[in-house]
């Protein structure tokens, strides 16, 4: 039994909480306001999940680290409903229209979600071989346990150059307001996939998928051994990059983090002004046997 919820849960937790918002949005024209208690729901579930199936029992323990990453979630999430709620004012200001509103909202959905995979992706990419893309994106990566409250964990400057490569480009196209709201809905879903702690087993669908067992080893510490698995949505995009990356590896407390800067500031106030500090740097540690280059 346990091993079938654990096949079914990444798929299921994603087409369930997109379906549902996409059918009460889409389809029955409710309000976009309500996707934000689903979407406590589904943290909630997310955590439920974690404490009953975790991948490892010290990710889901309180490092003094939690009220941070909820701090980050309700700045970063009340980012993305201002954002969303300004659609409006872009829309009104574009003089064309090239959005094919004349598809299905389910066909809209997905097209909004493969093209903003593809943006948000290649800024994820830039954002590991620019120097001042980093120090923002360094917020991220200095978490030290994997749950998925750390996909909701950015610094608000690169979540909004995330945003400006990956959705901005489809509001300019006309991208409709309803579409828009689900998307940052999916994407916040899928960030809680991304790095969850729940010992999933999606088979076949984690080799396309870029979730929990493939992106666990983007936050590796290791120097640039993490440059690896950028993709949000969809593995396609590293395969062609060349940055997809699996290892028969149990990744654990000490293989997170980033290894070049141990004392990163870990309060929420002190990572809102760390890309703005000169930091101390130390040489990178060297990757266990398992997650050598070669072993990839």
């Amino acid at each position: 039994m346990k091993q079938g919820w654990l096949r079914v849960y990444a798929p299921g937790f994603l087409l369930g909480f997109v379906g549902l918002a996409a059918w009460w949005v889409g389809y029955r024209q409710g309000a976009a306001e309500w996707l934000l208690p689903l979407l406590a729901v589904a943290i909630a579930v997310s955590f439920m999940a974690e404490r009953w199936w975790p991948y490892d029992p010290a990710f889901n323990q309180n490092r003094g680290d939690a009220g941070r990453d909820g701090m980050h979630a309700l700045v970063n999430e009340g980012l993305n409903l201002l954002a969303i709620g300004a659609i409006p004012l872009v829309a009104a200001w574009v003089p064309w229209q090239l959005w094919p509103q004349q598809w299905s909202f389910g066909w809209q959905l997905l097209l909004a979600i493969i093209a903003a995979d593809l943006g948000i992706t290649l800024v994820h990419y830039a954002s590991h071989r620019w120097a001042w893309l980093w120090r923002l994106h360094a917020v991220h990566h200095s978490v030290t346990r994997m749950y998925g409250f750390n996909g909701l964990m950015k610094h608000p400057l690169h979540q909004t150059a995330e945003a400006l490569g990956g959705v901005l480009p489809l509001l300019l196209l006309g991208m409709p307001y309803p579409v828009a709201a689900v998307l940052a809905f999916a994407i916040a879903i899928q960030l809680l996939l991304q790095h969850s702690n729940v010992d999933m087993r999606p088979g076949w669908l984690g080799k396309v998928m870029a979730w929990a067992p493939l992106h666990r080893f983007h936050h590796m510490r290791y120097g640039s051994a993490g440059d690896v698995n950028f993709g949000l949505f969809l593995t396609v995009w590293d395969h062609l990059l060349g940055t997809a990356f699996d290892a028969r590896y149990r990744m654990r407390v000490d293989d997170l983090g980033i290894g070049s800067q141990p004392e990163y500031p870990q309060d929420y106030l002190g990572q809102l002004c760390a890309p703005f500090q000169a930091l101390p740097h130390d040489p990178p540690p060297l990757p266990p046997p398992g997650l050598l280059p070669s072993s990839r």
